[in-house]
């Protein structure tokens, strides 16, 4: 059973959270009768919470407009998401000049927290990548985060119950080298043991995960945000794409970028100039082709599809509609 100092804490929390709160909508979430929660008021009074009564028919407490309470109370998700948001903007620039605010919460948040809390979240703030397509983040469980988060940054080995996008269910043991934010999804890379080989997983996919004994090495090369891009432009997919189109690298990748397509250059040259146009061979994997007619559209410059010819059936259909709406009156 809670200890009444707890229930003072958390009558504090519930009147935090704005609004007028009746007497019996506090008992009932706290637990007690209506007249210790009027004790308990008088308790955080006491303690200089400005506490307001109010009343008539829809009466009951509140705090005081524009209080601000001295201590943070965050649990483990709230503190998870709050950071996570300030890395985020951070990330995307949306943060004031030189990023002072954003750095300063970041700092005040880290101080007042519990120490294992603190410890969790800067494990998880060191293995976090983001790549150029960050998107708006989904909502993780913040205790697979955190125990993944732990896994890389210490190099243990972590036991995952992993379901693929066939409905697939199986275990695996994974060498996790990273976590990745990307397209609006949360993704761990690292190495498969049982198969020997880099896999990346979808975080939301993984339904538990528990950490082994043991630890390994990471590889040198590519870091983790690289790795996931690379692996999306590689895996193997229904569809298998070839196109030729003549523009820069920068025009491609505003539309295609890399972890949708591979580019590279048709016919290499020495010395050329990486800004001019010219044309670029890309390659990339899609489950389907119907988004494609309208990105190459987006693209506004020549293209040649090399393959598959149901493409660029495809583009001539879009074609032929918005000839055909653009003659009507």
């Amino acid at each position: 059973m809670p200890r009444p100092t707890g229930r003072v804490l958390t009558l504090l929390e519930l009147l935090q959270s704005g609004g007028t709160r009746t007497v019996a909508e506090l008992a009932d979430r706290l637990g007690v009768e209506g007249r210790t929660v009027r004790r308990y008021v008088e308790q955080l009074i006491d303690l200089d919470v400005p506490v307001e009564s109010v009343r008539g028919r829809y009466g009951g407490y509140r705090l005081a407009p524009g209080y601000r309470l001295p201590p943070l109370m965050l649990s483990d998700d709230e503190a998870l998401a709050v950071l996570l948001g300030l890395v985020a903007g951070r990330r995307a620039a949306l943060t004031t000049t030189e990023r002072t605010a954003n750095e300063t919460a970041s700092a005040k948040i880290r101080r007042v927290l519990p120490q294992h809390i603190a410890r969790r979240l800067d494990s998880l703030l060191e293995a976090l990548d983001f790549t150029d397509r960050p998107g708006e983040l989904g909502h993780p469980d913040a205790a697979l985060l955190l125990t993944v988060a732990d896994a890389v940054r210490h190099r243990r080995p972590v036991s995952i119950r992993y379901t693929d996008r066939d409905g697939r269910r199986s275990e695996r043991t994974l060498h996790a080298y990273g976590i990745v934010a990307h397209a609006g999804r949360w993704y761990v890379t690292g190495k498969d043991a049982q198969v020997d080989e880099d896999r990346t997983f979808r975080l939301d996919r993984i339904a538990d995960a528990r950490t082994l004994p043991g630890s390994f090495e990471a590889p040198a090369g590519p870091g983790p945000a690289e790795r996931v891009l690379t692996g999306f432009a590689t895996a193997e997919y229904r569809h298998e794409v070839t196109l030729r189109i003549h523009g820069t690298v920068e025009q491609i990748r505003a539309h295609l970028p890399a972890g949708v397509a591979s580019v590279a250059e048709h016919e290499p040259v020495a010395d050329r100039d990486p800004a001019a146009e010219r044309w670029l061979r890309v390659e990339l994997r899609a489950e389907r082709l119907d988004w494609l007619p309208r990105t190459l559209a987006s693209l506004d410059r020549p293209f040649v599809i090399e393959r598959p010819a149901e493409l660029r059936d495809l583009v001539i259909a879009l074609a032929d509609r918005l000839t055909s709406r653009a003659r009507q009156a």
